[in-house]
């Protein structure tokens, strides 16, 4: 308990050093953060990441935490649902028989075991030829089924096939084999999405999708919660923030009229932008083309998902409407930084309907937590009864 208390002192002094200069400021720091601590739940790297010394009151209320968020996924999101949103393979399975509009997914390389011969899965080097070969492949995506953020994505173009092999060109333009690519760890192949030009202007290197955070209520109705694009720099193949270096950009949801450009370097690196720092585009004012139609799509999208009911979907807008890129349960809560207010009181209340469902015994409530809740059982409840 004495040791937990002098590293709990000593992360709150450092705390206080990163966000104030003087002795008075760093005390208002260290205040402040227990205060919200106390009320909110608050971890010290949210405090700190999204600037909390800087927030409006309405943004600090409306805030939704690590510690909240959790309880209330257990319930919204039911852990024995997890892997559906998790394993993009799996994912993949799931919405081709549902409508919802995705990539199309060439193959899945799992190394590990032995399959028959088939028209989706390899566990070979020659398997994953013959697959590709057969479906005339000459460009794709190729994932890892379980990374996040962008991590491992790779463009591969011009496969030419030789025997039990091929070569392609990565988005570098440098050659390579797929056998030198393969290794122990599973990928997914998909098809390479065009999306519109209204989206490739603000950075054509990346795909720059639309996040969409739903609620599904157990009346079948759809809201959205929150809207906002990640896009790409010069060169870049992927759009995500999980490591800066990216551009952000709200979305109001009743106009799709964009707002709150920033250039995102990493946390308290962020810096408010009208046109993208590369290309140029402009970005703030601009209205993205049928967005009515494409908020309709994204709900019925969810309404065919109940497993998750409160959904962060990254969407790619091409010319056919909006395409599912992935599916997150376990959203982060970077948005609330983006949209420049909280999801707290959109995230409660749909998570109130269902608990209504709970004590009226419609559906019963998960007997098991998603994640450990490092809160103690009291502190939770003071939390969530606010």
């Amino acid at each position: 308990m004495i040791r937990k208390t002098i590293t709990f002192c000593h992360q709150l002094l450092l705390l206080a050093r990163r966000c104030a200069k003087s002795p008075a400021q760093r005390l208002h720091i260290i205040r402040d953060y227990c205060q919200l601590y106390r009320q909110k739940g608050l971890t010290m790297e949210e405090y700190d990441e999204f600037e909390f010394e800087k927030r409006s009151e309405s943004f600090r209320n409306d805030f939704l935490g690590k510690h909240e968020q959790r309880h209330y996924l257990q319930l919204l999101n039911p852990e024995k649902y997890y892997i559906l949103m998790r394993n993009k393979y799996l994912t993949h399975k799931m919405l081709e028989n549902t409508g919802v509009r995705k990539a199309l997914l060439y193959a899945y390389y799992q190394p590990e075991g032995v399959v028959a011969p088939n028209d989706e899965i390899a566990n070979d080097v020659a398997g994953l030829v013959r697959i590709l070969r057969n479906k005339g492949v000459t460009e794709c995506v190729v994932k890892a089924p379980e990374n996040s953020h962008g991590e491992g994505v790779r463009l591969i173009q011009d496969i030419q096939y030789t025997g039990n092999d091929a070569t392609f060109l990565d988005h570098n333009g440098q050659r390579a084999s797929l056998s030198a690519m393969l290794k122990r760890q599973p990928l997914i192949f998909e098809s390479v999405i065009r999306q519109t030009q209204q989206f490739a202007a603000f950075n054509p290197s990346s795909v720059n999708t639309v996040r969409f955070m739903t609620a599904l209520y157990p009346d079948n109705e759809v809201k959205i919660i929150a809207t906002f694009i990640k896009i790409g720099r010069a060169g870049s193949i992927v759009d995500n923030a999980g490591d800066g270096g990216n551009v952000d950009v709200a979305v109001n949801t009743d106009t799709g009229v964009l707002q709150y450009a920033i250039r995102y370097d990493g946390w308290r690196k962020v810096t408010d932008i009208n046109v993208h720092p590369d290309t140029g585009a402009t970005l703030n004012g601009v209205v993205i083309e049928h967005w009515d139609a494409i908020k309709a799509e994204v709900c019925r999208f969810q309404q065919a998902l109940p497993y998750c009911r409160v959904a962060g979907w990254d969407i790619a807008i091409t010319d056919e409407g909006p395409l599912v890129i992935e599916v997150n349960d376990l959203w982060d809560r970077t948005g609330q930084y983006f949209i420049r207010r909280g999801w707290r009181p959109d995230i409660r209340q749909c998570y109130q309907a269902w608990e209504q469902q709970v004590r009226d015994g419609i559906i019963p409530f998960p007997h098991f937590g998603r994640i450990p809740q490092q809160l103690s059982n009291r502190h939770l409840q003071h939390i969530i009864s606010q």
